[in-house]
């Protein structure tokens, strides 16, 4: 393969260029070539516009192109992290560009033709926010594998009355089909983070499972799930109450972790028409 002429990136590489890794950039990077391969592989069958977000050294998007990406988007905020994607881009000059740019500015559903395709190690300080702009634009992809702490990839899954279920489980799964394919332990990474983390596989849906606003959707998730412990009657008082709830066939007894899909789209009409 082309890019087996190029040494792999590794803790010790890194450690000799005098690459400093950037808490602020939430830098934890994947060096295992059987991780990269087995994220890239469970991606399979591959888009003809592929878009990585957060590279580092490249040790993903070498598996990605190893495993025959027609063309590849890397979005990559750090300027140091882009000299170790330079040897790539020259042996794949027609196959790989570099964006040094914030991905969380930049229209990402723009890059290249449909259909798109996201595969990333995501840098944990960006994930909730990046997935939510993703989610607002989701038409725009064919399917999307991403890797998260395993606390923030329980919550995407989530479904209503288990623990981890909240605002990321209500927007996530309204829009798309989603699954954990797998688990990495902290110590694959470097430099090593404190928790563990899975990576997720989110698949567009065809149309969302019920008619809502987006913008809406966020507004009362975050409403609601900040007061998440306390019944319905009390959180929507000032909007009906009991009288709202029951109209709307929603006991007015449940807490917000126990609502449907269904009913959050209910309160959504109701309180923004």
């Amino acid at each position: 393969m082309k890019s087996s002429k190029i040494k792999f990136p590794n803790k010790e590489t890194l450690s000799k260029s005098h690459f400093k890794i950037k808490k602020s950039f939430g830098q934890n990077y994947l060096f295992d070539l059987n991780l990269t391969n087995k994220i890239v592989k469970n991606s399979m069958p591959l888009c003809s516009t592929i878009i990585e977000i957060g590279p580092g050294p490249g040790g993903l998007t070498r598996a990605i192109l190893e495993n025959g990406a027609k063309k590849i988007y890397v979005i990559e905020k750090d300027r140091e992290s882009i000299k170790f994607l330079q040897p790539l881009q020259k042996l794949y000059p027609n196959k790989l560009e570099v964006i040094n740019d914030d991905a969380l500015t930049i229209p990402i559903y723009n890059l290249g033709n449909f259909p798109r395709q996201i595969i990333a190690n995501l840098p944990y300080n960006i994930s909730t926010k990046l997935l939510i702009i993703l989610l607002e634009k989701i038409n725009n992809y064919s399917k999307i594998t991403l890797m998260f702490q395993k606390e923030v990839a329980n919550r995407l899954v989530a479904r209503p009355g288990q623990k981890s279920y909240g605002r990321l489980s209500i927007l996530t799964n309204l829009l798309t089909k989603s699954r954990i394919l797998f688990d990495i332990s902290n110590s694959s990474f470097y430099p090593k983070p404190k928790v563990n983390s899975s990576v997720v596989e989110l698949t567009p849906r065809e149309k969302p499972l019920y008619k809502f606003n987006f913008k809406n959707i966020e507004k009362i998730t975050n409403f609601i799930f900040s007061k998440r412990r306390k019944m319905l009657r009390t959180i929507f008082k000032d909007y009906g109450g009991d009288k709202m709830l029951i109209q709307l066939k929603i006991s007015p007894t449940k807490r917000p972790e126990n609502l449907t899909l269904e009913e959050i789209c209910k309160l959504e009409q109701k309180l923004f028409s």
